[in-house]
Formats: C-alpha cells, sequence, structure tokens
C-alpha cells in the first residue's frame, strides 16, 4: 500500500508560556499543503535476512540518519508494541524539505500510523491514532486527520478550523525555502514567550489583507537575526504582490499568499526550492 504524507504552514505562531516539563504551550493555525513525500509498505518474507522488523529505505532529498531514528521506524515501533504487526519493508520517498518547519518528518511518521491501521485493520480511530501520534512528535496529532486546525498545547490539542479554507478560497500559496535550516529546539531558547494581544484563531477569521499587521510568527525575530536571506525573501514576496507573507513554524521555509499565481518566483529565488499550489 502506498499513501502521500503532506505538508503544513503555519498561520501565526505564538510560543504563549513554558510548561513545568519544559516544552512550551503554542497557538498556531495549521494548514495542509498539497506538497508530499511518497510512503510505500510491503510484507516482508518470513526468510527476508532483516535484524529489524520494519527494513525501511529512503529516497529523493532523504536526510541522511540511522534507520532506528527515522520516525517512519519509531511510529512502526510504537504500534509494534501494541499491536500484533507482521514484519514490513517500508520506502520513503522525500520530496518534503527538512528543517523547513513544513512538518514532513512529523506527517510521515503520523501517515505511518494510518497507512498501519487501514493496511492491518487495527481498527484505532482517530482519536487513538492521535494518541500515539502524540508520542512521536507535537504537530504530528495535526497529520492524522490533516484538516486546517487551531493547535493549543504544544500542539496536539486540535479544533476544527474550517474557517480558513473560505478565507483562503481562490487564492495562491508560494513557499520557498534556501538553504538554511534552523533547529526547533535553538529556535525555542531564542524565545521569550508571552500571551499575543490577540489569538491567531481570531485574526485568521478575518480578511487575508488584515492579517499582515496582526498575524505574527515569534520565531521570525531570532531566524531573520541568524539568517537575514529569510527576512529578505519576506519582503520579497510582498514585492512580488504576496497579500501576506510569513516564515511557517520554526523555519526556514517562507510563504506567500497571493491573488494570482505567481510565475517568476525562480527567477528571483534561482537557488531556492520552490512550491506552489492553489488554496
Amino acid at each position: 500500500m502506498i499513501t502521500f504524507p503532506c505538508c503544513k504552514i503555519n498561520l501565526g505562531l505564538n510560543v504563549v508560556s513554558v510548561r513545568p516539563d519544559g516544552y512550551h504551550d503554542i497557538e498556531t493555525v495549521f494548514y495542509p499543503i498539497p506538497l508530499t513525500d511518497a510512503l510505500e509498505i510491503k510484507l516482508m518474507n518470513d526468510e527476508f535476512p532483516c535484524s529489524t522488523d520494519c527494513d525501511l529505505k529512503t529516497s529523493g532529498d532523504a536526510v541522511e540518519c540511522k534507520e532506528e531514528d527515522n520516525l517512519v521506524v519509531k511510529a512502526y515501533n510504537l504500534l509494534k508494541k501494541d499491536f500484533q504487526l507482521p514484519r514490513i519493508h517500508a520506502h520513503l520517498f522525500k520530496r518534503i524539505p527538512s528543517q523547513a518547519g513544513l512538518g514532513g518528518g512529523s506527517s510521515d511518521a503520523a501517515y505511518m500510523i494510518r497507512l498501519l491501521d487501514e493496511r492491518f485493520r487495527l481498527n484505532m480511530g482517530i482519536a487513538e491514532m492521535e494518541r500515539y501520534a502524540a508520542r512521536l512528535g507535537a504537530d504530528c496529532p495535526f497529520f492524522i486527520t490533516a484538516e486546517p486546525s487551531f493547535a493549543t498545547g504544544i500542539g496536539e490539542i486540535l479544533s476544527p478550523a474550517d474557517y480558513v479554507c473560505h478565507r483562503l478560497e481562490g487564492l495562491y500559496i508560494a513557499i520557498v525555502k534556501v538553504d538554511a535550516s534552523v533547529s526547533t529546539r535553538d529556535a525555542y531558547n531564542r524565545i521569550t514567550p508571552q500571551r499575543p494581544a490577540k489569538s491567531c484563531n481570531e485574526i485568521v477569521k478575518r480578511p487575508v489583507e488584515s492579517w499582515r499587521e496582526t498575524l505574527t510568527n515569534d520565531f521570525e525575530v531570532p531566524a531573520f537575526e541568524q539568517f537575514p536571506i529569510l527576512g529578505e525573501i519576506k519582503q520579497s514576496l510582498y514585492r512580488l504582490g504576496a497579500i501576506y507573507a510569513q516564515m511557517s513554524g520554526s523555519g526556514s521555509a517562507m510563504f506567500g499568499i497571493f491573488k494570482a499565481l505567481p510565475t517568476d518566483l525562480q527567477k528571483h529565488f534561482s537557488n531556492a526550492f520552490i512550491f506552489t499550489c492553489k488554496c
């Protein structure tokens, strides 16, 4: 079986407090983007000489890491503790840029849970899959349904944000990712948590044209200090006609929202990864 894990952007992101466990409470609106990886699983023959139960192959724009550290394998091993899963081969083809604030690794993990549930009829249901996903990463639960959501807690408490689809209807999103990698851990260390004057949940309900002055991402200031090119990309997106532009997550992907499909992005961002889509 094969599935296609999507990515996300954050419409606003505010770090509101530090929790007793050292994690941070946030407020953000997750919006799914049809830029996808590909994840396929197949049964492993009993006689196949493999020392692991989940044999993972990665290709495409995959980041090198130990197989056991990959979130796809971690998702399999997490479920195997509670369910009788057979040995499998998994193939992950990466298109979503890593360390971009797009949630690619989290999406792969969540879609692995979904794939295992469907393929082996585990009958978990959405709520149970979200609970498992939360054990793998703060934004993993969002990708179980991958529907627009207002997220609180560490990102795992989700409520529907269907109004986003109405606000973005007929508009276009362009993502620009240059060769700059922002560590999520380092990004949080550079943040001074504070509750915003107005929740992003309320701001996003208003016309997109009003977001520029009110919808903020707390990670932008430290990220732009570390990588000035990110701030330059944001301003370039505005010059090219974006009605709103922002960094996604803790970075380093930037996105712009346009009324018409931008056609000359490669000219302006020649060395960048670029993806565009209609909302």
